[in-house]
């Protein structure tokens, strides 16, 4: 797969993920695909299709975006995360604050970014 449709995959991910945030916490949500994709050895489409990693692509949502203009923001926000530093310290897992998943007590916390807390394994 080329560059480009990674980016544009990376950023549907962002975009079905975290939409309504700020370009801080999309590039956040970048960072955990894009450091999935590295550690595992995977193509960042693989990570995104992985099945329950991310909740968009196991609800059976319209993939196309409904919203051209928060697509386009997205697709700034990983191309700035993709060209950038890893300010999430290597974060590969993240959840919303209002949940809690049962695998939290198996990771290191490392910070919030918007309304999703982010993670790596200890």
């Amino acid at each position: 797969m080329d560059l480009m449709t990674g980016i544009l995959i990376l950023a549907l991910n962002v975009y079905h993920e975290a939409r309504s945030e700020d370009q801080l916490a999309q590039m956040a949500v970048a960072h955990v695909t894009l450091n999935r994709a590295r550690k595992r050895q995977l193509s960042i489409k693989q990570v995104v299709f992985q099945p329950y990693q991310f909740s968009w692509t196991h609800q059976k949502k319209n993939p196309i975006p409904d919203d051209v203009d928060a697509y386009i923001e997205c697709l700034e926000s990983v191309t700035v995360a993709a060209k950038g530093f890893d300010f999430t310290n290597g974060a590969t897992h993240y959840h919303r604050q209002d949940v809690i998943p049962e695998w939290t007590n198996r990771m290191q916390y490392l910070g919030t970014f918007g309304v999703h807390k982010f993670y790596k394994r200890r």
